[in-house]
Formats: C-alpha cells, structure tokens, sequence
C-alpha cells in the first residue's frame, strides 16, 4: 500500500514528471522544506554529508501531500509554530524518531502514522537515512472547520497537543491515503473533479480528527459540548429550528434574555466559534435540505428568499464552499433521481 503514492496515479502513469523530484544538495532540499512543510532546521547526523533526497509533492485541496526523504541520517528540528501547520508522517521505509511527552520517543516503521500539531507543541525528528515518508502538511485551521462544522465545537489545546501514533497494518488511515494519492489525474498532477477532491480532503480532516480525539480521550460528540452552559446549548438548538426564518444573532439572545455579546463570548469559550458562524452554517444546511425536496417549478432565487437569502451571489460561494458544489447542481441532481 502507498507503494506508488505520488509516483504514480491509479491507471499506472507517472506523476509530477515536469518537476524536480530529487536532489543532492542541501539548499534545494532546505528551500523543499520551508516551502512544503515551514520553516525549519536541518542537518546531517555526520558533519560534511551531502543528502540523497526525495522531494516529491501535489496538493489535493488544502492539504499537501509529499513523498519525501532526506537519503541520509538527519536531524530536523525549530518548526515554525507560527506557520499554523499540522504534519503527518506516515512511514513506507525505514525508521523516523518523534517525541511524545516528557523525554518519551518513539520510532514509526512502516505502516506508522505519527501527527503533531507544530503550531501548538515544539517538534523534531531523527530519520535513520533508510527512511521514506508520505507526508501531510494540514492548515491548523482547516482542522478547527471541520471540527466547527462536523461536531460544532472547536476542541482545545488538550487533543491539539497530543502526539500520536496511529493507523498501521492495513488500517483505514492508510487506505484512505491510497485512495486519495490514486485519484490524481497524471494528465493534470491533480484531482479532475473538484467535488471529488473537496470530499477527500474533508474525510482525510474527519478521520484524522477521530483517531487524534480517540487517541486523546475526547468524544467528539458529547465531550466539549455537553460542557457548555446551558445558555449555548438553548442558543443552538433555537438557531438549528429556526434556521429557515433567518433569525439574527440579537434575536436569539434576546429570546435568551442575554445580550448578544455574551452570546458570542459564550460560543467562543465553549465552540471556538461565533454564534453567527453556526448559525451560517444552519442556515445553509436548511437550504441544502429545501434544494433537494425542492418540488416541481421551484427554483433556486424561490428557495432561497423564503429562507431569507437577499445577496444570491454570497450565498452561493458560501454554499459551495460548505457542501462541494453549487445550489444549482444540488437542485439539478435533486431533479435527476426525482
């Protein structure tokens, strides 16, 4: 499994052919770095050694995905915490130390997957020189959407400051990666259908997500939520039946007999989010919803301004940013199966 991964696509033609995949220098290898990964530092375990590298890489939504390899025994270590970025090694070949906690270590072999978040713990890594990696680099903050989005709440430093080992074996970690690496497009080094790379990137967050809460002993589905007050829990289950009527933000906290400012403190304490936020992503859940029951003759203005939807062009880069397609196809798609 991976065997191939950025070397070929699934049909068995080469990838990333018009680009430099490998090199004997250090600066290439460094500037590879900085830019795939973030800034860093790196050097050889044996002073005057030159590497042997592997500097393969294609992104596949937000994520970038890399095939990489320093061909000599190296030390990295002073990842940029401000770069915002979420690194998953996944090891093909030979053997790669990480820290853990405290002064434990671990060495991934193949098959291992390691995460850390380098924007909110310090990182490094000792690579025996045999090695080989498929690597991730995630935007922290494409980790907190997916969460916000999915589980309605942003997890704290708790599951974001845990390093892990995970996958293995013939794991669904891996086989989701085999997937996504399969799905490019050799003519074009990238994924066709924009729909499709939406939803691998979207699964590659939401199966990282839950082995990192596995992993971290949080439950994404009762864990941080059940925590907030009662006054947020009211607030959402208000915006997620009244969604349709496009209610404001000062509305539901007067409904709450709060002010709107300490709604919004509330849902940044206890969500990592704004109310306004979670109420945008209600609302447009309710229009996904009304676009696929749609009946004969109704279209999307019709559906739209009964929800309460003036600006028909935010709304629909909103829409699309959210679901992988636009209002359009949702109806369209709605009247092919109807």
């Amino acid at each position: 499994m991976l065997e191939t991964a950025l070397v070929q696509d699934g049909n068995g033609n080469p990838l990333l052919r018009d680009k430099r995949n490998d090199s004997r220098e250090w600066s290439v290898v460094n500037d590879f770095c900085h830019q795939t990964y973030m800034p860093l530092s790196a050097r050889p375990l044996t002073r005057g050694l030159d590497p042997n590298a592997t500097i393969r890489t294609l992104k596949i939504g937000r994520i970038t995905f890399s095939r990489f390899c320093f061909g000599t025994p190296t030390r990295a270590d002073d990842f940029d915490p401000g770069s915002g970025k979420i690194i998953v090694v996944n090891t093909l070949r030979g053997s790669v130390r990480h820290p853990l906690g405290g002064k434990d270590t671990v060495d991934t072999r193949p098959g291992n997957s390691y995460v850390v978040d380098c924007s909110r713990t310090a990182y490094w890594n000792i690579a025996d020189g045999h090695d080989l990696q498929l690597n991730l680099t995630i935007p922290h903050a494409l980790m907190e959407e997916t969460a916000a989005r999915w589980y309605g709440f942003v997890p704290g430093d708790d599951l974001w400051k845990k390093r892990m080992v995970f996958g293995g074996g013939q794991s669904a970690w891996l086989s989701l990666l085999d997937y996504a690496t399969r799905s490019v497009d050799a003519r074009h080094d990238s994924i066709a259908d924009p729909l499709i790379e939406r939803r691998i990137e979207e699964t590659i967050c939401l199966e990282l997500l839950r082995n990192w809460a596995d992993c971290a002993g949080l439950d994404l589905d009762t864990g941080a939520r059940s925590a907030a007050p009662h006054y947020v829990r009211e607030a959402e289950r208000l915006m997620i039946e009244r969604a349709a009527e496009a209610p404001t933000i000062a509305e539901i906290a007067t409904r709450l007999g709060i002010t709107a400012r300490s709604l919004s403190e509330g849902f940044r304490r206890f969500r990592g989010i704004t109310p306004h936020d979670f109420l945008t992503a209600q609302r447009l859940d309710s229009l996904h919803k009304a676009l696929q029951t749609a009946g004969r003759g109704e279209t999307i203005t019709s559906v739209a301004m009964a929800r309460g939807y003036v600006n028909l062009g935010a709304m629909a880069a909103s829409y699309r940013k959210r679901f992988g397609e636009s209002p359009v196809q949702t109806l369209r798609n709605r009247s092919a199966h109807g």
